[in-house]
């Protein structure tokens, strides 16, 4: 059954932005299932549907209706998955390089959420729709580590608040092509999609912000060996950075150097090593640190260094 809501606004809320009035009030929904909500006809007025770009006027009833979860259509399936950490409010995972993280076009089996689906049954979130229970964030198929899964909607808008506000530390290690200059570094560059291959992301000037801040940790002949952490999340946001730089990630079969002698690995080598966040209902400093991927480490001893 669907959950109807009705929100008394007040002179004092003239003029703010629908989803902003509407998040300070639905604390079980993040913003982007609010503006969803929007978009889908589920809030309105005296009867009359709101659209995105409505300003509260004060002193009105706004009704929002939370259509009943729909059942998905995800399969369980029983796949082992690397399991750091768990509570009754999340788990973090170790996610292995080649597996995608959630069912799409060309991948609706054999899926992170898939084995999620079995692990975990009906404990999982549902505040991003059916395509995606659990996922706060993602990172892409071929790079391996370390991602936290919502088990219910608390912690999932817990963490997802975290996220938008980039409070939560994601650092990351990768191999790239030629020599860095500096040790260390801001890029400061915004990423949206590449106006020609639809299939990849660019530094595009109207883009959404993206920084990455980096350090180098080895020099080799030709290579890099870089520690990165993110100040936003966007999409191939390390990968689409160091191309834009002239230092590809090698493997990278999208923005990658297809001269680089390590094409043949199949995938970027990149590496979520660690992840640090605030526990929803705890509000206890959580920090996980995951190995780097054994293909990794051989790479690295290719190069010249054994650690």
């Amino acid at each position: 059954m669907s959950k109807i809501t009705n929100i008394t606004s007040t002179a004092m809320d003239s003029g703010q932005r629908l989803d902003r009035f509407l998040a300070e009030h639905l604390h079980d929904l993040t913003r982007n299932a609010i503006q969803i909500l929007i978009a889908d006809g589920n809030v309105s007025c005296n009867g009359n549907l709101l659209k995105k770009n409505y300003k509260i006027k004060g002193n009105e009833i706004l009704t929002v209706t939370v259509p009943e979860p729909q059942e998905t259509d995800i399969v369980p399936e029983n796949i082992p998955i690397d399991i750091v950490y768990e509570d009754d409010d999340l788990l973090v995972v170790n996610k292995a390089r080649g597996m995608v993280v959630h069912p799409a076009v060309g991948n609706w089996s054999g899926t992170l959420v898939n084995a999620l689906m079995y692990h975990c049954g009906e404990r999982l979130s549902g505040v991003n729709g059916e395509i995606r229970p659990g996922i706060v964030h993602r990172i892409d198929k071929d790079t391996s580590g370390l991602l936290v899964i919502a088990k219910n909607d608390f912690s999932h808008v817990g963490l997802a608040e975290q996220i938008a506000r980039h409070d939560v530390r994601r650092q990351y290690e990768a191999i790239v092509c030629g020599n860095v200059r500096d040790d260390a570094g801001i890029i400061n560059q915004p990423i949206g999609r590449h106006k020609i291959d639809r299939k990849k992301m660019a530094v595009v000037a109207d883009g959404r912000p993206a920084i990455t801040h980096y350090q180098v940790i080895a020099r080799f002949a030709g290579y890099t060996h870089m520690e990165f952490t993110l100040e936003t999340g966007r999409t191939h946001q390390i990968r689409v950075h160091m191309a834009y730089t002239g230092h590809p990630i090698i493997g990278d079969p999208l923005y990658g150097n297809q001269k680089d002698r390590f094409t043949a690995i199949n995938g970027q080598c990149l590496h979520a090593k660690q992840l640090e966040f605030v526990h929803p209902r705890t509000n206890k400093l959580m920090r996980f640190t995951a190995k780097r991927p054994e293909y990794f480490s051989e790479i690295l001893k290719k190069l010249g260094k054994h650690y």
